[in-house]
């Protein structure tokens, strides 16, 4: 009898995930972050596209870490093929950077605007164009009417939607699948090295629908994430090879 519950159970949950915008991938549309304990956060263990994703910083400093931490994401959403608009008030996204992330800064559009409603019309329409890959919108504040929006024009075109609230007035409910925060760690040298070590953050998945929310130490170094535990940088692969 509890194996017949259960399997009712589960056959629920999986008829509920896709009315809340976790639709079953297909084969050729799933993507692989390279970082497994971040996937296995999320329903079906892997990283939803073909939705909304929300990036909240409270403070100026963090702006570059949340940009950065994206970039790496759409370094691997970029693999699918097709194009990336970037939409902003500010110009504080620096093209020529985004190529250490893995990204063609000449596969986006960057589209620079100063009326909110000017804002969450571009990104809307983006949205719907199915030609596009992802959709990166600074917007400061959303209402969950106009995000519902959002989240229905990706569902629809299949466009993978990060919405990037830097400073809200409120950080209100609206309708996307996960809210992450990104704040940077310092970095470190390899053997004593002068310059710059690569990028580290705190990376915290504050909620995500149907799934686990957590908190990671990551390393971004040779397009691939690197988790740190207790000073040791450990690849995300359970076994690396030492040559």
């Amino acid at each position: 009898m509890d194996a017949a519950k259960n399997q009712i159970l589960s056959q629920l949950k999986r008829d509920i995930l896709p009315l809340q915008g976790f639709k079953k991938l297909r084969a050729d549309n799933n993507i692989n972050i390279g970082f497994r304990p971040i996937e296995k956060a999320f329903p079906n263990a892997c990283f939803p596209i073909g939705c909304m994703h929300e990036f909240i910083s409270n403070a100026s400093s963090d702006i570059a870490a949340t940009y950065g931490f994206i970039a790496c994401l759409l370094s691997k959403l970029m693999q699918l093929g097709g194009a990336c608009v970037s939409i902003s008030t500010t110009d504080i996204l620096f093209p020529p950077a985004l190529k250490s992330f893995g990204v063609d800064p000449e596969k986006v559009i960057f589209i620079n605007l100063k009326k909110e409603k000017d804002i969450l019309y571009a990104t809307e329409q983006a949205l719907k164009c199915n030609k596009l890959t992802a959709v990166l919108v600074d917007i400061k504040n959303i209402s969950f009417k106009e995000s519902r929006r959002f989240q229905l024009a990706a569902e629809q075109s299949r466009v993978t939607g990060f919405i990037i609230r830097n400073q809200p007035y409120s950080v209100n409910t609206i309708a996307c699948v996960s809210r992450w925060q990104i704040t940077s760690i310092a970095s470190e040298l390899q053997d004593a090295m002068p310059g710059v070590g690569f990028p580290r953050w705190n990376v915290e998945l504050l909620k995500v629908r149907n799934g686990i929310p957590g908190k990671w130490k990551i390393e971004w170094t040779a397009d691939s994430f690197i988790e740190i535990k207790e000073n040791i940088a450990i690849l995300s692969k359970e076994v690396r090879k030492i040559g």
